[in-house]
């Protein structure tokens, strides 16, 4: 009775989880894509063999190119020559799981020719089981402003420097040409006295008569002998020697304070170059000696088996001449006009790898309240017009940044101060970024 009837079979599956795993995953490719579209940062992703497979639209509006021009060419061929290889080697280290990123500045040319300079990151990219590695994400931020501000920066410190160093030459100069003047001065007096001393000479050998026959004395040679007596020539005698021994010790030293002046203002390299400091600190305490001479006395203890130092001489003399003024001004405010005088102390001496170099003073120390400050630019505690406070700003940049050492300072007040600077004797050579 029941042959005609027909059955139908009726099958459910339930997909709810693969719906809403497949609006999970449209709305992350959303996310993903609007991400991408706005950020300012180059995003690219790279499949295995290196080829670009995405590239965000900052790729146009920071480099010139189009997607479709990135992913036609290779990905080394907007990556500036002298960076490739470079970059070759970080990327194989990720892909044979040397590293899981890897950190970089690169330039990147333009498609108008031109370069910038970017921090990219590189990262891998893991197949789902996390075991294999499918390809690279490459982020890149355009940092070209910043190195370009950056080496303003450095220029201007630069200009900096030698604008102070050509100030500091000129407060020198009226001082050095007092330390000119003096030798000279009694130079001139001594060479006036030696030519007056010559004409009395001269005078009394044209008063002798010719030789005439017979003995006797005539008038004339009586006369000539009264010359001599009154030229006083036992004075002459002892006087004329001493005098020119003066005049060359004047010579001599007008000689070392314009050899020091031309040694101190000789231009700065550069490069490093080997130096000798105990001669380069010599140099600098002759120029500066007008600035301490008035208020105190100036001690050297330099160690003669000092090694040349890889340096840059000029900017080590700045430094030293900044320490050897400052020492100068708070000896002379400690002093006053009271006629006494402190004392200033250099030295040198080789530390463990290291040329040490201090200069110590008795002036009044260095307050507590504001030692944090001391190297800060433009701090300073002296008069308008007496300082700009560049001086030990420019010292600490000069031997922390430029010679990768040390200067710091002990200080007891109505004592002294000690500054203390340590110079490497072995430069380090800079890892490639």
């Amino acid at each position: 009775a029941d042959e005609g009837l027909k059955r139908v079979v009726l099958a459910h599956r339930e997909i709810t989880d693969r719906r809403r795993a497949e609006e999970r995953l449209r709305e992350s490719e959303n996310l993903f894509r609007l991400i991408t579209e706005h950020a300012a940062d180059l995003i690219a992703l790279m499949d295995g063999e290196g080829r670009r497979v995405y590239c965000s639209p900052s790729y146009f509006t920071l480099l010139g190119y189009t997607t479709e021009e990135l992913v036609a060419q290779s990905a080394l061929a907007i990556i500036h020559e002298e960076d490739r290889e470079r970059v070759v080697r970080s990327v194989q280290m990720i892909m044979d799981g040397v590293c899981e990123s890897a950190f970089m500045e690169v330039r990147l040319v333009r498609k108008d020719g031109t370069s910038g300079v970017f921090e990219s990151r590189l990262v891998a990219i893991r197949n789902g089981g996390g075991k294999g590695i499918t390809g690279l994400l490459v982020v890149s931020r355009d940092i070209s402003a910043r190195v370009a501000a950056e080496q303003e920066r450095r220029r201007m410190e630069v200009a900096l420097r030698h604008a102070q160093k050509m100030d500091s030459i000129g407060q020198l100069a009226a001082g050095i040409a007092h330390e000119i003047n003096t030798p000279i001065q009694y130079i001139g007096d001594n060479l006036r006295f030696m030519l007056g001393a010559v004409e009395e000479l001269l005078g009394a050998l044209d008063a002798l008569p010719p030789e005439v026959s017979g003995g006797g004395m005539d008038e004339g040679t009586r006369a000539f002998r009264e010359r001599l007596r009154a030229a006083d020539m036992d004075y002459l005698r002892k006087e004329l020697p001493k005098a020119a021994q003066q005049s060359l010790e004047g010579v001599a030293r007008v000689s070392k304070i314009v050899g020091a002046m031309k040694e101190f203002s000789h231009p700065g390299s550069e490069s490093r170059t080997t130096a000798d400091l105990n001669r380069a600190i010599e140099s600098t305490v002759a120029v500066s000696r007008n600035e301490w001479k008035y208020v105190a006395d100036l001690d050297l203890e330099l160690d003669p088996l000092l090694q040349p130092v890889p340096c840059y001489p000029g900017e080590i003399n700045q430094v030293v001449l900044n320490l050897i003024v400052n020492a100068a001004h708070a000896i002379g405010d400690k002093v006053g006009h009271s006629g006494q005088k402190g004392r200033i102390t250099v030295r040198t001496r080789s530390e463990a790898g290291q040329v040490v170099i201090q200069v110590e003073d008795t002036g009044p120390g260095i307050p507590e309240a504001i030692r944090h400050r001391i190297f800060d630019p433009f701090f300073t505690t002296k008069g308008v017009g007496k300082g700009t406070g560049q001086g030990l700003a420019i010292a600490h940049s000069v031997v922390v940044d430029k010679h990768g050492g040390t200067i710091g300072f002990e200080t007891e007040p109505g004592q002294g101060t000690l500054f203390t600077i340590h110079l490497p004797i072995q430069v380090e050579a800079k890892e490639s970024p």
